[in-house]
């Protein structure tokens, strides 16, 4: 009886040996005294974590344009014309080297960007060109738009803040629903007073902008009067306004960035502008405009 006893506490004892053994295995950590350690450089060291994939790459591959006329190169190279080779975002034109040229080179522009701009478009037409811009499925869209919804025949026509914001969320869920990856780069709204004031040095420009060009900013360009200054404020401001709500609403999707206000206070100068109508942009200020969104685009971390 005890010798049969004794035989069970053996294998009792061999199987909670065992039992241990395979426990220390499945967990590779060391049990007990040196001769349980797991080997050095082996069991107990951790690979490292793979590295986030970081929300923003700096080097997209194709490239969507919506927008105005200045994304549309309007009057950049030819009279009352729109001129997409000349573009600030998709064009082909080598001395503007748009932005799609220094992300994708000349052949991959061609390629691999689409310019869904329309010249005189409003943020309300947004949403529209947002839903064309998805269906090419690309990695970074552009924004720039807002200076026709300040560029009416008065001040009182407007575009609202209110309604801006309205048509730039809308356009946003638009491209959401159908290209949630898709990156976004918004264009602050250029200072049309700015242009104004640079503009109006030029006798053709003036001459030119008596055809209708954004009257409630370029409208009798050298009346100097109380009138016209106010009116001239107004417009500025709520310029101001709409690049408040561009940034606060890109600031609130993951995957966009605003310039910083960068398009805003560019100082385009007489040799940047058109010299059919001394305001939009011609091909040096289209360049000034891809150069300032390849930074934005490009930099570690989005503009201040």
């Amino acid at each position: 009886m005890a010798e049969r006893a004794s035989r069970r506490r053996g294998r009792g004892a061999g199987a909670g040996l065992a039992a241990f053994a395979l426990a220390c295995a499945a967990v590779l950590t060391g049990c007990g005294g040196d001769g349980g350690a797991a080997p050095r450089g082996t069991a107990g060291v951790r690979s490292p974590s793979p590295s986030p994939t970081p929300l923003w790459d700096v080097s997209p591959s194709s490239v969507a344009a919506v927008g105005d006329s200045v994304t549309r190169g309007f009057d950049a190279c030819a009279v009352l014309a729109d001129c997409p080779e000349a573009s600030w975002a998709t064009g082909t034109d080598a001395g503007v080297r748009s932005l799609a040229v220094r992300l994708l080179g000349v052949s991959g522009a061609a390629s691999h960007s689409w310019n869904h701009a329309a010249s005189g478009a409003r943020m309300a037409q947004l949403p529209e060109q947002m839903a064309l811009a998805a269906k090419d499925r690309p990695e970074l869209v552009t924004v720039m738009i807002g200076a026709n919804d300040a560029c009416r025949d008065s001040v009182e026509l407007m575009t609202p803040v209110a309604g801006f914001r309205d048509s730039f969320e809308a356009s946003m869920r638009q491209l959401r629903a159908a290209a949630p990856r898709a990156q976004v780069y918004v264009a602050s709204v250029p200072d049309l007073m700015r242009l104004w004031s640079t503009g109006r040095t030029n006798p053709l420009g003036r001459q030119i902008w008596k055809l209708g060009i954004c009257r409630s900013m370029l409208g009798d360009a050298d009346d100097l009067g109380a009138a016209a200054v106010a009116r001239r404020d107004a417009v500025r401001e709520r310029v101001v306004a709409y690049n408040e709500v561009l940034r606060e609403v890109c600031a609130r999707d993951e995957r966009c960035r605003h310039d910083g206000g960068a398009v805003f206070d560019h100082r385009f100068t007489g040799a940047q502008l058109s010299r059919w109508d001394w305001f939009h942009p011609g091909p040096d200020g289209q360049a000034r405009l891809a150069e300032i969104a390849y930074r934005a685009v490009t930099a570690a971390a989005p503009p201040a």
